[in-house]
């Protein structure tokens, strides 16, 4: 008869499958999103003014512009080109593709290339 460690049944063996009901699943999950929650950088003046200079050079040159956007768990990255710029608003509005687009928050812009 083979002997059965409760340290294997415990971490990652039965335990893991079999005793966590689904609430406590989610909670977990939960948990573990919550800690990877980042706190958004503070960009100095002169990184405000290249991001403000590298959307209007865009946007008056018709280019395709990378921007490094703000999430609270993971940078994101979108591309295309900006096509409005709404300074009261402190918006753009950027063509991803063929009639689709996305307007972005410029206090969400970390970089734009």
């Amino acid at each position: 008869m083979e002997m059965i460690d409760m340290s294997d049944l415990l971490n990652g063996g039965l335990w893991d499958r079999s005793f966590i009901l689904p609430e406590h699943k989610k909670a977990m999950e939960r948990q573990d999103r919550e800690s990877k929650r980042v706190t958004k950088p503070i960009l100095d003046a002169q990184e405000l003014e290249q991001i403000q200079q590298a959307l209007s050079e865009t946007f008056h040159q018709h280019r395709r512009i990378t921007l490094k956007l703000f999430d609270e768990f993971e940078n994101v990255e979108v591309s295309g080109f900006v096509t409005a710029i709404q300074s009261y608003r402190r918006e753009i509005k950027l063509a991803i593709a063929q009639g689709d687009y996305q307007w972005i928050r410029m206090t969400d812009i970390l970089s734009a290339e």
